[in-house]
């Protein structure tokens, strides 16, 4: 479990780094700023963004799924305010992020899925045994 969460994080940070090297108003000024910022947004997407799924899930449904790019984004902008050394210049740069975010993560998901030949699989832990989904 511990390695599938320093997983998520490690390419939480690299899609981080794409974004600053594709998005001028994305910027993170050391290393050490950008891997904190992924583990502020892991801890964001943890624990406001369920709270803010269930705020907005009938704006959600009403526009198809697309304010999910909107809640992505806040949560985005919410880790840049949180970290010192990683900054977004406003919520449109915040929100073309979260959308590059998106594709990079349906490009890492094909990819890791390819990789292992379709044998993706995510599990959890039941209370006497590991079940997998």
């Amino acid at each position: 479990m511990l390695s599938g969460i320093v997983f998520m994080w490690f390419v939480t940070a690299v899609g981080l780094w794409l974004v600053t090297r594709i998005l001028p108003g994305v910027r993170a000024h050391s290393i050490s700023g950008l891997l904190w910022a992924a583990v502020v947004l892991g801890l964001v997407n943890a624990f406001i963004r369920p709270l803010l799924w269930l705020l907005t899930f009938p704006l959600t449904i009403l526009t198809l799924g697309l304010f999910a790019l909107v809640i992505n984004a806040f949560t985005l902008w919410l880790s840049a305010k949180m970290v010192k050394d990683f900054e977004i210049d406003g919520f449109g740069s915040a929100l073309l992020a979260a959308l590059i975010m998106a594709v990079l993560g349906m490009f890492g998901f094909a990819l890791l899925h390819w990789i292992l030949g379709g044998e993706v699989q995510m599990f959890y832990q039941s209370s006497q045994q590991e079940t997998f989904i």
